[in-house]
């Protein structure tokens, strides 16, 4: 069957088409020939007018040598390599037959043909590479300025994110739209998440936790991926993988960064945002709690005011008389608890100022244990000062709340009947004391939370009742003095609360 598209004739070859009528044209419709067979041409037209300016001008044979040597520069500036071959051929022809004895003959074994082919040949090669080097530089340079565009695109674009949701998968759409990448993928080492977009192999995946692990950029030519970690100053903090060879080391790192800035500004925004939360949770709390308590305050006092009145109506059997007495007890020791947690609420809500003066804290000790109203728990106490005691630069008012919190804590969680030891010490860090009892075991996950307000442990919990907020006031109260309170707690050795203040200079007297 014939094919309707040449009507039976058969296909026309290229050598056909070249000593057929369509020749030129054919030649001059493709592309690598018509770079630099265009440029030979006009050298071919420029040698004639040289040869007719030479014998018409009678001008030397220096005169046309630099002449020819001019075309040649100009066919290798405008048509590369084989257009001046060619022009440096031509012109070597026309010298020798030309200018060179004997005129209008061709003497080939004469010196002066090869070494004038050869000088032209050699300028020919040299401002081939001259002019490849220029474009190459050329070429580097644009396209070190479209990766900066990109870059600073995907800058721009990268710190406009909202900074919550899905931050990395929007981080790695982004890369990878901008810098036209197969694929990206992004490690959070904090979450230990790692983001995609496009088509990233496995290995780039695996490779990108490696690149984390060894903090260290690599490029795998194999999956033609670039590795590079995320770095908060020196600290690495993830890693990021671009799938695709387009993107240079730079620009790789310049990503890396910016990336790592993102996620960074991401948790700090949420950090921002869990602790304002916080803030504004404990302020209504404390509202809360401060409300209760005054609220309470009332019919506490009205309580204990019908239960005194009641021995005074008449006498009471032996039965009656111990109810009102324990109602008397009870009442007293609800008052008691909300006159502490009163006070607990305005230490939360006001700023603490201690009035710094050197003091004993021994004596501040004996103090809140002279507090404890059961002469059997005051018995329990046992203190010791290792040498002489030094005193402590601090406020022995607000001191004393920190040493009542620590002697009651003592004595709600102790093994009953149990001896509590205190010892008073110092060394290089200042003046310590070190209250110790046997009891329940503070986890380690428990052991900095404990000063958080309102909170409580499990145990604490099942046990005496409590606020919460003992503990974090001490701890306001020892920073305010620019000490350290923390907790010690192994199930053979109990738990330790330990309190470190400042060391008084010596030229001040204790108060």
């Amino acid at each position: 069957m014939l094919d309707e598209n040449n009507s039976g004739c058969p296909p026309t070859t290229g050598t056909e088409k070249l000593f057929s009528g369509e020749g030129i044209g054919w030649l001059w419709r493709s592309r690598p020939l018509r770079r630099w067979l265009g440029p030979f041409c006009w050298s071919v037209v420029g040698i004639g007018i040289i040869i007719w300016l030479v014998f018409r001008l009678n001008l030397n044979i220096t005169t046309g040598a630099f002449l020819f040597l001019i075309m040649v520069v100009l066919s290798a500036a405008y048509g590369g390599f084989w257009s001046g071959t060619l022009t440096s051929i031509l012109a070597a022809t026309c010298l020798d037959y030309f200018f060179l004895p004997p005129i209008f003959h061709f003497d080939i074994n004469d010196p002066m043909d090869w070494v004038a082919l050869g000088t032209f040949e050699f300028t020919a090669l040299m401002i081939t590479l001259l002019q490849e080097r220029a474009q190459f530089k050329a070429a580097e340079s644009a396209a070190a300025r479209q990766g900066s565009e990109r870059l600073f695109n995907a800058a721009r674009r990268i710190l406009l994110l909202n900074k919550t949701g899905d931050l990395g998968d929007r981080i790695t759409a982004l890369i990878r739209e901008e810098f036209a990448l197969r694929g990206v993928a992004l490690f959070d080492a904090p979450t230990a998440d790692i983001f995609k977009s496009g088509n990233c192999s496995s290995e780039a995946e695996q490779g990108v936790r490696d690149a984390y692990f060894r903090n260290s950029d690599s490029f795998a030519p194999g999956i033609q991926t670039r590795f590079c970690v995320l770095r908060v100053g020196v600290r690495p903090v993830g890693g990021l993988a671009l799938c695709g060879d387009r993107i240079p080391g730079v620009a790789a790192q310049a990503l890396a960064s910016l990336c790592a800035m993102a996620l960074e500004r991401a948790r700090s925004f949420e950090k921002e945002a869990h602790a304002e939360a916080a803030r504004q949770a404990e302020q209504l709390r404390s509202a809360v709690v401060e409300a209760l308590a005054h609220q309470i305050k009332t019919p506490l006092c009205v309580i204990q005011a019908a239960s005194s009145s009641l021995p005074a109506l008449g006498e009471l059997n032996e039965t009656q008389a111990e109810f009102v007495a324990s109602i008397d007890q009870q009442s007293t020791k609800l008052n008691e608890l909300v006159t502490r947690l009163l006070g607990a609420a305005d230490l939360e809500s006001a700023q603490i100022k201690p009035i710094l003066a050197p003091v004993l804290l021994s004596d501040v000790m004996k103090t809140a244990i002279s507090s404890v109203e059961d002469p059997a728990q005051r018995e329990r106490f046992r203190i010791s000062i290792e040498g002489d005691e030094a005193p402590a630069l601090g406020d022995g008012k607000l001191m004393g709340i920190v040493f009542t919190q620590l002697v009651d804590n003592a004595v709600k969680y102790s093994v009953p009947r149990s001896p509590i030891s205190v010892r008073v010490s110092r060394d290089s860090r200042g003046i310590g004391v070190r209250v110790h009892n046997l009891g329940e075991v503070i986890a380690p996950a428990d052991r900095d939370r404990i000063f958080e307000r309102f909170y409580r442990t499990p145990a604490a919990r099942q046990g005496p009742v409590g606020t919460g907020l003992g503990l974090s006031i001490a701890k306001r109260i020892v920073d305010a003095h620019r000490g350290r309170i923390w907790v010690e707690s192994e199930p053979e050795e109990g738990t330790t609360f330990s309190v470190v203040l400042p060391v008084a200079p010596a030229d001040q007297p204790v108060l």
